[in-house]
C-alpha cells in the first residue's frame, strides 16, 4: 500500500523535469499514475508477413534489420534514418525523420518489430516513422494493442507507456471499492486486474472487460450520490395538501383550451405527491409549448387553496415577468395576490379585482420592496414570482409550502445543489418543515441523461402537444435560395406577422464578435433587405433591463423584425412571431436548434423554421435534416445525443464526469443495473458504514463532480 504513496520524484527511473509535467495532469504519486488511464488504443496485435503489406493499412512486422543508414538532406537541413528489415518472405524499409539516435540501436542483425502506417512511393512500399521495438524486448509499443494517453507539453505516450511497465506491478495494492458481491455478481474483474487490462490488455476481451467495469465502477457511484440525496430529502417534513378535485375540475373546464391527456397525467402525479407529508422532488419535463405552465399552476392552486403560499423561480427577469403575465391571467379569476419580485421588479397582480383586462404591465400595481417583502411575511401575497432573488436572505415568507423551478438546467449544474440546500434552509415560515419542490424544463432530456443526471427527481413528461398547434414548417436553405425566403418573410409581415432572425452562438471570450456580427447583421437588413420595415436588435451585451425593454417592444409589435444572438430566452412567448430565421445553423447542435424554433408556432397561426446554412458537407446537411423531418423534441435529442455524445449535448463539461463515464451514459442497461445495485446497497448500510472502502470512494467522487 505504501508504493502507491510514493512521490513520483522519488522514482530513480523518472527524470526530475518530468515532474512539473506530471503535475499539470495532477499525478504526483504511483497510485494517481496507476489511474491515469488511456483514451484511445493503436491496434498493432496483429503480425502480418511483409510479403502481405499493403498501402494505406496499419500493421506490425517483426524481422532482422540488415541495412540501417543516416543521411542527411542538405536542402531541408533534415537527417533521415533508413533501415531494412527483412523476415522469411520479403523485405521493408522504414524511414525516421529527425531521430538519428535510432541508426545506433537499429543495427544490421538485431531482431526488431516495427508498428505503423504502410506508405508508399517511386521506391515501393515502406514504414513512415513507425514505433519500434527490439524482438527481444516484451511488447510495449509494438505488437499489441498499444494504448494511447491523455498528453501534455513535453511528455508523450510512448514515455508514459515505459513508465506504466516499471510501475504495473504496484497495481497489485490498489484496494478495490467495489464489494466482492457486486464483482462476482456482475462477473467484473477486480480492481488491480482491471487496471493491468486497461494499460497493458493482451486481448480486445480484456480491454473491454476493464472498460464495463470502471464505467459500471462510475455510474454505480453517481447513483449512489443521487439515491443518498433523495433519501436525505425524503427523511424531511412537508405539509399535507390535500387534493381538492372539484376546484381542480372547476379551474380545468375554465380554461380556454382543453389539457392534453400527458398534462392531465403530470398534473394527477404531481397533486398525489403534494398529499404526502414528505416533501415532492419532481421534474416536470415538456417540449416548448407543451403547456408545463398550465401544470405549474395547477399545483400552486392546489397550494393556495389550502392556505399556504407558493413560489415560482425563473433564471432570468424576461422570462420571471412572462410566468408573471400568463400566470395572472390564469388566475384572473381566482381571488389571489400575485407578486413579481426581482432586481429591477417589484409588482402586484389582484387577480379577481382585474378579471375583466388583459394582463399587461399597466394593469399591475407597483410597491416598494420593503411593502413587499412585508406583504410576502404576512401572507398576503399568495403567489411569488421571480428570479433566484427570492431564496435572498432577507426574503421571509409566512407558510411557503411549493417552490416552482422553472428552465432548472441554465441555473447551472453546480448550482443545482446550492439551490436544493437553499430550498431547505428557506425562511417558508413553517418549522420543522420545507416545501414540495417542482422543477420544469423546456430541454427535452433523453432517458438515459434523466436516469443519470436527474436519478433523485421523480419525474413527469410531457410528450404531447395541444391539440390546435400546428407543426413549424421547417426547410434548410443554402445561400443561393436566400432572397426567395427573404420574399416570404416580406409576405408574412404584410400579413401583420413578425420574424426573428438567430446569429450563431459564440463562446463568452468573443462577446466583441458577438456585438460586431449582431450589429453588422442588423445593419445589412435594415439597409439592404428590408429598408422599409422596423428591425429590432438583441445580444449579449445589451443590460438586462435593456434587452428585456427590447423584448417587450416586440412582443408589443414595435418592431417587425428582431435580430438577436443566442441570447434569446428559452420560453420567450411571443404569439405574433412566425417565422424564425437561424444563420449559419450547422454551428448549432440539433436540441438548440429546436429550442430556437420553439421561439414561432406559439398560436394557431402556421409557423415556419429556415436553417440557412453556407455549408456542403453531406454530413452537415444530413444533421439539419433531422430538423426536416420531425418537430418531436424527444426524437430530436436522442439523435443530437447519439451524433454529439453526451459533454457536447449538455453543453457543458461543468459536471466533471470522467471521460468513461460519459461514453457509457447512453447505455440504459447498464445505468439500471447499476440503479439496483445502489439502492440494495443503501438498503444494507443507509450510511455505508458497512462498506468503508466504498464510502471513502464515494467522498473522492462527489469531491469532483457535482450533480443534484
Amino acid at each position: 500500500m505504501d508504493n502507491l504513496k510514493t512521490k513520483l520524484e522519488d522514482i530513480p527511473k523518472i527524470n526530475k523535469r518530468y515532474v512539473p509535467i506530471l503535475k499539470k495532469l495532477n499525478l504526483e504519486t504511483v497510485g494517481d499514475f496507476l489511474l491515469h488511464f488511456p483514451f484511445r488504443y493503436e491496434d498493432y496485435s496483429e503480425r502480418i508477413l511483409i510479403e502481405n503489406l499493403e498501402a494505406g493499412s496499419t500493421a506490425t512486422v517483426m524481422g532482422e534489420v540488415v541495412q540501417s543508414k543516416l543521411i542527411r538532406t542538405w536542402k531541408r537541413k533534415m537527417m533521415i534514418t533508413e533501415c531494412f528489415v527483412s523476415d522469411e518472405t520479403g523485405t521493408v524499409r522504414a524511414v525516421w525523420f529527425n531521430q538519428p539516435y535510432i541508426s545506433d540501436s537499429l543495427v544490421a542483425g538485431k531482431g526488431v518489430r516495427l508498428s505503423g502506417k504502410i506508405s508508399e512511393d517511386t521506391n515501393g512500399l515502406f514504414f513512415s516513422n513507425p514505433a519500434w521495438e527490439l524482438s527481444s524486448r516484451t511488447p510495449t509499443n509494438t505488437g499489441r494493442l498499444v494504448p494511447i494517453y491523455p498528453e501534455t507539453e513535453g511528455l508523450t505516450s510512448k514515455w508514459i507507456r515505459w513508465q506504466m511497465q516499471n510501475l504495473i506491478k504496484h497495481a497489485e495494492e490498489l484496494v478495490d471499492p467495489l464489494p466482492e458481491n457486486i464483482l462476482k455478481g456482475l462477473h467484473l474483474p477486480k480492481l488491480s486486474e482491471a487496471v493491468k487490462f486497461l494499460h497493458f490488455p493482451e486481448t480486445l476481451r480484456q480491454f473491454e472487460l476493464a472498460q464495463k467495469r470502471f464505467a459500471f465502477q462510475q455510474m454505480f457511484l453517481i447513483q449512489l450520490a443521487t439515491q443518498r440525496v433523495k433519501i436525505s430529502w425524503e427523511k424531511q417534513n412537508a405539509v399535507s395538501i390535500a387534493f381538492n378535485e372539484t376546484l381542480t375540475k372547476y379551474f380545468v373546464s375554465s380554461l380556454p383550451f382543453a389539457l392534453t391527456n400527458a398534462q392531465r397525467k403530470a398534473a394527477f402525479q404531481i397533486l398525489k405527491d403534494m398529499e404526502k407529508p414528505l416533501p415532492m422532488n419532481r421534474l416536470l419535463n415538456g417540449d416548448v409549448g407543451s403547456g408545463k405552465t398550465v401544470v405549474a399552476a395547477m399545483a400552486s392552486l392546489s397550494t393556495i387553496n389550502a392556505g399556504f403560499q407558493a413560489s415560482l423561480m425563473a433564471p432570468t427577469e424576461v422570462l420571471a415577468r412572462q410566468h408573471f403575465e400568463s400566470i395572472s391571467k390564469l388566475f384572473a379569476k381566482q381571488n389571489f395576490k400575485i407578486a413579481l419580485l426581482t432586481n429591477s421588479y417589484q409588482l402586484l397582480s389582484h387577480s379577481v379585482e382585474r378579471e375583466t383586462q388583459n394582463a399587461n404591465s399597466s394593469n399591475f400595481e407597483k410597491v416598494s420592496r420593503k411593502e413587499l417583502l412585508e406583504q410576502l411575511v404576512s401572507g398576503k401575497i399568495n403567489l411569488v414570482i421571480g428570479t433566484h432573488a427570492l431564496i435572498q436572505e432577507a426574503v421571509k415568507f409566512k407558510n411557503l409550502a411549493l417552490i416552482i423551478i422553472d428552465e432548472q438546467h441554465r441555473f447551472g449544474v453546480s448550482q443545482r445543489a446550492f439551490l436544493q440546500q437553499k430550498i431547505e434552509s428557506i425562511n417558508d415560515g413553517l418549522p420543522g418543515k420545507i416545501p414540495h419542490l417542482l422543477t420544469m424544463t423546456a430541454t427535452p432530456i433523453p432517458r438515459t441523461l434523466t436516469l443519470v443526471f436527474f436519478g433523485n427527481l421523480d419525474l413527469s413528461v410531457l410528450d404531447e402537444m395541444p391539440k390546435n398547434r400546428k407543426p413549424i414548417i421547417t426547410k434548410i436553405v443554402s445561400t443561393r435560395e436566400r432572397n426567395e425566403t427573404y420574399d416570404f418573410v416580406r409576405s408574412e409581415i404584410a400579413s401583420g406577422h413578425q420574424v426573428f432572425v438567430i446569429l450563431p452562438l459564440v463562446e463568452e471570450s468573443e462577446k466583441l464578435t458577438e456585438l460586431k456580427a449582431a450589429t453588422q447583421e442588423h445593419r445589412r437588413l435594415s439597409e439592404e433587405i428590408f429598408p422599409d420595415l422596423s428591425l429590432g436588435l438583441l445580444h449579449g451585451r445589451i443590460k438586462s433591463d435593456e434587452k428585456e425593454k427590447v423584448m417587450q417592444d416586440f412582443k408589443d409589435k414595435k418592431y417587425d423584425i428582431l435580430v438577436a444572438t443566442s441570447v434569446v430566452e428559452v420560453g420567450i412567448d411571443v404569439p405574433n412571431a412566425t417565422v424564425i430565421i437561424i444563420e449559419d445553423a450547422e454551428r448549432f447542435g440539433l436540441s438548440q436548434l429546436h429550442q430556437f424554433r420553439g421561439r414561432v408556432g406559439r398560436s394557431e397561426l402556421q409557423s415556419y423554421c429556415f436553417l440557412f446554412t453556407g455549408s456542403k458537407t453531406t454530413k452537415a446537411k444530413s444533421r439539419l435534416g433531422a430538423m426536416e423531418k420531425t418537430s418531436d423534441g424527444f426524437k430530436i435529442a436522442e439523435e443530437d445525443l447519439l451524433l454529439r455524445g453526451p459533454g457536447e449535448f449538455l453543453g457543458t463539461r461543468q459536471s466533471g464526469l470522467p471521460d468513461i463515464a460519459m461514453e457509457h451514459i447512453s447505455n440504459v442497461k447498464l445505468i439500471e443495473i447499476a440503479h439496483d445495485y445502489a439502492e440494495q446497497t443503501l438498503a444494507d448500510s443507509p450510511d455505508l458504514s458497512a462498506f468503508p472502502l466504498l464510502q471513502r470512494e464515494l467522498g473522492k467522487f462527489q469531491q469532483n463532480i457535482h450533480l443534484e
